[in-house]
């Protein structure tokens, strides 16, 4: 799929996934005529990159631990330091603590909608 059409399905400026691209962390084909082409499955990524900077995570991070969201797959990181396992054990226990707040709120709303479901 060329360039607009990613941008429409993931919601991401062209200029955002040009930039995503000079980073390492998605990638495209060229096509003769130079149009980027992308693969399906690049949309997914795009999402997983969103969903990880809005998480706070600095694209160096994000490039690291992208093979990661792959199965099957192979890990080895021969860069990573003391501070990026900290930064990413940070980011993991604040992810659970959103997940838990989000569990409890969910939880909250299915009791409220049973209970106003059954008043009527």
């Amino acid at each position: 799929m060329r360039i607009g059409a990613l941008s429409e399905r993931t919601g991401t400026p062209r200029r955002l996934l040009r930039y995503y691209e000079e980073q390492g962390l998605i990638a495209a084909e060229r096509l003769p005529n130079g149009y980027r082409d992308y693969h399906e499955s690049t949309v997914d990524r795009v999402h997983q990159i969103r969903g990880l900077l809005d998480a706070g995570l600095p694209t160096r991070m994000i490039k690291q631990i992208l093979p990661c969201l792959n199965r099957p797959r192979a890990i080895h990181f021969p860069d990573a330091t003391p501070e990026m396992l900290a930064a990413l054990e940070a980011e993991r226990d604040r992810l659970s603590g959103r997940i838990d707040c989000l569990r409890h709120n969910h939880e909250a709303i299915s009791e409220y909608l049973g209970a106003v479901r059954a008043y009527r």
